[in-house]
Protein backbone atom coordinates (compact mmCIF):
# COMPACT_ATOMS: atom_id res chain seq x y z
CA UNK A 1 0.00 0.00 0.00
CA UNK A 2 1.23 3.60 -1.32
CA UNK A 3 1.37 6.35 1.52
CA UNK A 4 -1.53 7.78 3.17
CA UNK A 5 -2.23 11.31 3.58
CA UNK A 6 -4.11 12.58 6.26
CA UNK A 7 -6.62 15.61 6.26
CA UNK A 8 -8.09 17.71 9.32
CA UNK A 9 -10.85 20.02 8.06
CA UNK A 10 -12.29 22.84 11.24
CA UNK A 11 -15.88 23.08 10.31
CA UNK A 12 -16.15 25.81 12.95
CA UNK A 13 -13.20 27.90 12.82
CA UNK A 14 -13.60 31.96 11.98
CA UNK A 15 -15.95 31.89 14.27
CA UNK A 16 -14.48 34.37 16.80
CA UNK A 17 -15.70 38.00 17.67
CA UNK A 18 -13.84 39.61 14.77
CA UNK A 19 -16.15 38.51 12.59
CA UNK A 20 -18.05 41.11 14.63
CA UNK A 21 -16.04 44.05 14.79
CA UNK A 22 -14.58 43.50 11.39
CA UNK A 23 -15.44 43.04 7.98
CA UNK A 24 -14.10 39.26 7.90
CA UNK A 25 -15.56 36.46 5.65
CA UNK A 26 -16.96 33.56 6.49
CA UNK A 27 -16.60 30.35 4.94
CA UNK A 28 -19.70 28.15 4.30
CA UNK A 29 -19.87 24.29 5.39
CA UNK A 30 -20.14 23.79 1.74
CA UNK A 31 -17.11 26.20 0.79
CA UNK A 32 -14.52 24.11 3.00
CA UNK A 33 -15.91 20.69 1.66
CA UNK A 34 -14.94 21.96 -1.97
CA UNK A 35 -11.82 22.92 -0.73
CA UNK A 36 -11.08 19.02 0.66
CA UNK A 37 -12.45 18.20 -2.72
CA UNK A 38 -10.18 20.29 -4.46
CA UNK A 39 -7.53 18.94 -1.71
CA UNK A 40 -8.35 15.55 -2.84
CA UNK A 41 -8.34 15.48 -6.71
CA UNK A 42 -4.76 17.19 -6.64
CA UNK A 43 -3.40 14.26 -3.82
CA UNK A 44 -4.98 11.66 -6.45
CA UNK A 45 -3.55 13.47 -9.38
CA UNK A 46 0.00 12.77 -7.53
CA UNK A 47 -0.68 8.93 -6.99
CA UNK A 48 -2.25 9.33 -3.67
CA UNK A 49 -4.52 6.24 -3.26
CA UNK A 50 -5.70 6.65 0.70
CA UNK A 51 -6.84 9.54 2.34
CA UNK A 52 -7.84 9.22 6.21
CA UNK A 53 -10.06 12.57 7.52
CA UNK A 54 -10.71 13.61 10.45
CA UNK A 55 -14.75 12.70 11.52
CA UNK A 56 -16.62 16.15 12.68
CA UNK A 57 -21.06 16.96 12.97
CA UNK A 58 -20.39 19.98 10.97
CA UNK A 59 -21.07 18.69 7.66
CA UNK A 60 -18.14 18.73 6.01
CA UNK A 61 -18.01 14.99 5.61
CA UNK A 62 -21.21 14.28 4.21
CA UNK A 63 -20.52 17.16 1.68
CA UNK A 64 -17.66 15.59 0.41
CA UNK A 65 -18.77 12.05 0.23
CA UNK A 66 -21.39 12.72 -2.06
CA UNK A 67 -19.19 14.76 -4.37
CA UNK A 68 -16.55 11.44 -4.68
CA UNK A 69 -20.29 9.45 -5.02
CA UNK A 70 -21.27 11.78 -7.80
CA UNK A 71 -18.10 11.48 -9.61
CA UNK A 72 -17.35 7.82 -8.93
CA UNK A 73 -21.32 7.64 -11.05
CA UNK A 74 -20.15 9.29 -13.54
CA UNK A 75 -18.00 6.96 -14.44
CA UNK A 76 -14.11 9.07 -12.93
CA UNK A 77 -11.58 8.22 -10.99
CA UNK A 78 -10.72 11.98 -9.90
CA UNK A 79 -10.40 10.99 -5.56
CA UNK A 80 -8.64 9.06 -3.71
CA UNK A 81 -10.24 6.09 -1.34
CA UNK A 82 -11.73 7.90 1.85
CA UNK A 83 -11.98 6.91 5.62
CA UNK A 84 -12.86 8.51 8.82
CA UNK A 85 -11.02 8.01 11.49
CA UNK A 86 -12.76 6.07 14.59
CA UNK A 87 -12.82 8.86 17.14
CA UNK A 88 -15.45 10.60 19.45
CA UNK A 89 -16.63 14.18 18.34
CA UNK A 90 -16.40 17.03 20.77
CA UNK A 91 -16.83 20.43 18.32
CA UNK A 92 -14.06 21.77 20.25
CA UNK A 93 -10.03 21.80 19.08
CA UNK A 94 -9.37 19.08 21.08
CA UNK A 95 -11.08 16.92 18.25
CA UNK A 96 -7.60 18.15 15.81
CA UNK A 97 -5.47 17.56 18.21
CA UNK A 98 -7.06 13.75 18.55
CA UNK A 99 -7.02 13.71 14.90
CA UNK A 100 -3.73 14.82 14.89
CA UNK A 101 -2.29 12.22 17.58
CA UNK A 102 -4.10 9.16 15.94
CA UNK A 103 -2.71 10.29 12.29
CA UNK A 104 0.74 10.22 13.73
CA UNK A 105 0.46 6.87 15.28
CA UNK A 106 -1.07 5.37 11.73
CA UNK A 107 2.28 6.67 10.36
CA UNK A 108 0.31 9.34 7.33
CA UNK A 109 2.78 10.55 5.32
CA UNK A 110 1.41 14.41 5.19
CA UNK A 111 -1.50 16.00 7.12
CA UNK A 112 -3.23 19.03 5.19
CA UNK A 113 -5.40 20.78 7.77
CA UNK A 114 -7.77 23.37 6.89
CA UNK A 115 -8.66 26.40 9.44
CA UNK A 116 -7.45 29.34 11.32
CA UNK A 117 -4.12 29.70 13.53
CA UNK A 118 -5.76 27.93 16.55
CA UNK A 119 -6.12 24.81 14.40
CA UNK A 120 -2.32 24.23 12.96
CA UNK A 121 -1.31 25.05 16.54
CA UNK A 122 -3.88 22.34 17.98
CA UNK A 123 -2.20 19.60 15.15
CA UNK A 124 1.46 20.90 15.94
CA UNK A 125 1.13 20.01 19.30
CA UNK A 126 0.06 15.71 18.39
CA UNK A 127 1.75 15.95 14.76
CA UNK A 128 5.13 15.21 15.90
CA UNK A 129 7.29 15.21 13.12
CA UNK A 130 4.55 14.43 10.74
CA UNK A 131 4.62 17.63 8.11
CA UNK A 132 1.37 19.61 7.72
CA UNK A 133 0.13 21.65 4.55
CA UNK A 134 -1.86 24.57 5.80
CA UNK A 135 -5.16 26.02 4.18
CA UNK A 136 -6.51 28.90 6.05
CA UNK A 137 -10.05 29.06 6.60
CA UNK A 138 -9.93 30.98 9.87
CA UNK A 139 -10.34 34.88 11.11
CA UNK A 140 -6.52 35.77 11.59
CA UNK A 141 -4.34 33.18 9.61
CA UNK A 142 -0.65 34.37 10.16
CA UNK A 143 0.51 30.94 9.60
CA UNK A 144 -1.57 28.83 6.99
CA UNK A 145 0.08 31.11 3.69
CA UNK A 146 -2.86 32.01 1.51
CA UNK A 147 -2.57 30.30 -1.60
CA UNK A 148 -5.76 27.86 -3.90
CA UNK A 149 -5.87 24.65 -2.10
CA UNK A 150 -5.00 22.70 -5.25
CA UNK A 151 -1.54 23.88 -5.08
CA UNK A 152 -1.10 23.09 -1.90
CA UNK A 153 -3.17 19.26 -2.28
CA UNK A 154 -0.57 18.88 -5.53
CA UNK A 155 2.43 19.90 -3.27
CA UNK A 156 1.72 16.97 -0.31
CA UNK A 157 0.28 14.73 -2.73
CA UNK A 158 3.90 15.18 -4.58
CA UNK A 159 5.73 15.45 -1.17
CA UNK A 160 4.51 12.18 0.68
CA UNK A 161 5.13 9.95 -2.30
CA UNK A 162 8.78 10.69 -2.44
CA UNK A 163 9.04 12.19 -5.44
CA UNK A 164 10.74 15.34 -4.01
CA UNK A 165 13.33 14.93 -1.75
CA UNK A 166 12.87 15.80 1.81
CA UNK A 167 15.65 18.69 1.83
CA UNK A 168 13.93 19.77 -0.34
CA UNK A 169 9.70 19.03 0.52
CA UNK A 170 10.00 19.93 4.13
CA UNK A 171 11.13 22.93 6.04
CA UNK A 172 11.50 23.68 9.44
CA UNK A 173 9.71 26.21 12.03
CA UNK A 174 9.89 27.65 15.19
CA UNK A 175 7.36 27.67 17.95
CA UNK A 176 7.67 29.67 21.30
CA UNK A 177 7.07 27.43 24.28
CA UNK A 178 4.79 29.19 27.25
CA UNK A 179 5.56 28.19 30.82
CA UNK A 180 3.19 29.38 33.41
CA UNK A 181 3.46 28.09 37.22
CA UNK A 182 3.25 24.91 37.35
CA UNK A 183 0.63 23.80 34.93
CA UNK A 184 1.63 22.08 31.77
CA UNK A 185 3.48 24.00 28.77
CA UNK A 186 1.53 25.72 25.87
CA UNK A 187 2.85 26.38 22.91
CA UNK A 188 1.99 29.32 19.83
CA UNK A 189 3.00 29.20 16.27
CA UNK A 190 3.44 32.44 15.60
CA UNK A 191 2.93 34.76 18.51
CA UNK A 192 2.12 35.19 22.09
CA UNK A 193 0.96 38.15 23.59
CA UNK A 194 0.26 39.40 27.14
CA UNK A 195 -2.60 42.19 27.97
CA UNK A 196 -3.76 43.34 30.73
CA UNK A 197 -6.86 41.81 31.31
CA UNK A 198 -7.72 39.90 34.06
CA UNK A 199 -10.03 37.82 32.55
CA UNK A 200 -10.55 35.25 29.43
CA UNK A 201 -13.47 37.04 28.44
CA UNK A 202 -13.91 37.41 24.53
CA UNK A 203 -11.34 34.84 23.30
CA UNK A 204 -9.78 36.93 20.30
CA UNK A 205 -7.56 40.23 20.55
CA UNK A 206 -9.18 43.48 19.38
CA UNK A 207 -8.55 45.84 21.69
CA UNK A 208 -5.19 47.02 21.35
CA UNK A 209 -5.06 49.53 24.68
CA UNK A 210 -4.74 46.25 26.45
CA UNK A 211 -1.90 45.18 24.63
CA UNK A 212 1.86 44.98 26.46
CA UNK A 213 4.34 42.85 25.24
CA UNK A 214 4.21 40.42 22.36
CA UNK A 215 6.52 37.96 21.15
CA UNK A 216 6.51 36.45 17.39
CA UNK A 217 8.37 33.75 15.57
CA UNK A 218 8.37 35.87 12.68
CA UNK A 219 7.25 38.88 11.57
CA UNK A 220 5.28 39.40 8.70
CA UNK A 221 4.00 42.72 7.06
CA UNK A 222 1.63 40.69 4.79
CA UNK A 223 -0.39 39.28 7.12
CA UNK A 224 -3.02 40.03 9.85
CA UNK A 225 -3.02 39.72 13.04
CA UNK A 226 -0.39 40.34 16.04
CA UNK A 227 2.62 39.25 14.15
CA UNK A 228 1.21 42.26 11.92
CA UNK A 229 2.48 44.53 14.67
CA UNK A 230 5.92 43.08 14.72
CA UNK A 231 6.64 42.64 10.68
CA UNK A 232 5.52 46.54 10.35
CA UNK A 233 8.62 47.34 12.47
CA UNK A 234 11.31 45.41 11.31
CA UNK A 235 10.28 42.00 9.31
CA UNK A 236 11.77 38.20 10.57
CA UNK A 237 10.97 35.49 8.16
CA UNK A 238 10.00 32.08 8.53
CA UNK A 239 13.26 30.87 7.89
CA UNK A 240 15.18 33.14 9.89
CA UNK A 241 16.81 32.07 12.98
CA UNK A 242 15.27 33.80 15.86
CA UNK A 243 12.11 35.66 16.49
CA UNK A 244 11.23 39.09 18.20
CA UNK A 245 9.76 40.51 20.98
CA UNK A 246 7.58 43.83 21.08
CA UNK A 247 6.88 46.32 23.99
CA UNK A 248 3.53 47.80 23.34
CA UNK A 249 1.81 50.54 25.62
CA UNK A 250 -1.40 52.38 25.18
CA UNK A 251 -1.40 54.86 22.07
CA UNK A 252 -1.76 57.82 24.55
CA UNK A 253 1.76 57.39 26.54
CA UNK A 254 4.03 55.50 23.30
CA UNK A 255 6.89 56.23 22.28
CA UNK A 256 5.66 55.55 19.22
CA UNK A 257 2.03 54.73 17.31
CA UNK A 258 1.59 52.23 14.28
CA UNK A 259 -1.06 51.84 12.29
CA UNK A 260 -1.61 47.84 12.21
CA UNK A 261 -3.95 45.22 10.69
CA UNK A 262 -5.04 43.46 13.69
CA UNK A 263 -7.83 42.01 11.58
CA UNK A 264 -9.35 41.98 8.27
CA UNK A 265 -10.67 45.64 7.64
CA UNK A 266 -9.23 46.62 11.40
CA UNK A 267 -6.68 49.08 10.84
CA UNK A 268 -6.01 50.56 14.34
CA UNK A 269 -3.18 52.34 16.82
CA UNK A 270 -0.81 50.41 18.57
CA UNK A 271 1.09 51.64 20.85
CA UNK A 272 5.00 50.59 20.66
CA UNK A 273 7.67 51.16 23.29
CA UNK A 274 10.87 48.90 22.29
CA UNK A 275 11.58 46.25 19.96
CA UNK A 276 14.11 43.54 20.39
CA UNK A 277 15.73 40.53 18.50
CA UNK A 278 14.55 37.36 20.58
CA UNK A 279 17.52 34.23 20.14
CA UNK A 280 16.29 30.52 20.02
CA UNK A 281 16.94 28.64 23.53
CA UNK A 282 16.85 31.62 25.75
CA UNK A 283 13.68 32.29 28.16
CA UNK A 284 12.35 35.89 27.95
CA UNK A 285 9.73 36.82 31.05
CA UNK A 286 7.65 39.04 30.71
CA UNK A 287 7.25 42.28 32.75
CA UNK A 288 3.50 42.06 33.31
CA UNK A 289 2.58 41.19 36.70
CA UNK A 290 -0.93 39.74 35.88
CA UNK A 291 -3.31 39.38 32.87
CA UNK A 292 -3.68 37.13 30.48
CA UNK A 293 -1.81 35.46 28.08
CA UNK A 294 -2.79 35.40 24.20
CA UNK A 295 -1.84 32.48 21.98
CA UNK A 296 -1.61 32.76 18.42
CA UNK A 297 -4.22 35.62 19.01
CA UNK A 298 -6.55 34.25 21.77
CA UNK A 299 -6.54 34.35 25.10
CA UNK A 300 -6.11 30.90 26.79
CA UNK A 301 -4.09 31.37 30.21
CA UNK A 302 -5.03 33.85 33.01
CA UNK A 303 -1.90 34.88 35.25
CA UNK A 304 -1.25 36.76 38.81
CA UNK A 305 2.15 37.83 39.90
CA UNK A 306 2.52 34.36 42.11
CA UNK A 307 3.29 32.03 39.00
CA UNK A 308 6.54 32.70 37.49
CA UNK A 309 5.90 33.44 33.27
CA UNK A 310 8.51 32.75 30.74
CA UNK A 311 8.38 32.30 26.56
CA UNK A 312 10.87 30.06 24.83
CA UNK A 313 11.66 30.51 21.06
CA UNK A 314 12.13 26.75 19.54
CA UNK A 315 14.00 26.09 16.50
CA UNK A 316 13.08 23.31 14.19
CA UNK A 317 10.40 22.43 16.24
CA UNK A 318 7.73 20.89 13.01
CA UNK A 319 7.74 20.11 9.72
CA UNK A 320 5.77 21.98 6.99
CA UNK A 321 5.42 21.24 3.21
CA UNK A 322 7.67 23.62 1.39
CA UNK A 323 4.73 24.24 -0.99
CA UNK A 324 6.41 27.00 -3.57
CA UNK A 325 9.90 24.65 -3.29
CA UNK A 326 8.13 21.30 -4.48
CA UNK A 327 6.26 23.04 -6.89
CA UNK A 328 9.19 24.77 -8.60
CA UNK A 329 11.32 21.37 -8.20
CA UNK A 330 7.92 19.78 -10.03
CA UNK A 331 8.03 21.84 -12.75
CA UNK A 332 11.65 22.10 -13.25
CA UNK A 333 12.24 18.07 -12.82
CA UNK A 334 8.70 17.47 -14.98
CA UNK A 335 6.98 15.75 -12.44
CA UNK A 336 3.84 16.20 -14.03
CA UNK A 337 4.40 15.41 -17.49
CA UNK A 338 2.72 12.52 -18.85
CA UNK A 339 5.08 9.43 -18.19
CA UNK A 340 7.41 11.55 -15.47
CA UNK A 341 9.81 8.73 -13.65
CA UNK A 342 9.34 8.89 -9.92
CA UNK A 343 12.92 10.86 -8.74
CA UNK A 344 12.86 9.98 -5.16
CA UNK A 345 15.72 7.74 -5.28
CA UNK A 346 17.75 9.20 -8.03
CA UNK A 347 17.72 12.59 -6.70
CA UNK A 348 17.58 11.95 -3.00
Amino acid sequence: MGPIVGIIANPVSARDIRRVVANAASLQIADRANIVLRVLAALAACGIEQVVMMPEHGGIRGHVMRGIERSRNQGETRFPHVTHLDMPVTGTAEDSARAARLMHRAGVAAIVVLGGDGTHRAVVKECGRVPIAGISTGTNNAFPEHREPTITGLAAGLAATGRVPARVAFASNKRLDVAVGERPAEIALVDVAFVTDSYIGARALWRTDTFRELFVTFADPEVIGMAAIAGLIEPVGRGEAGGMMVSLAPAATARTVLSAPIAPGLVVPVGIDDWRRMPAGIPFHPHLAAGSVALDGEREIFFDGREAVSVTLTADAFRTVNVPAVMQFAATHGLLRAGASLLATALA
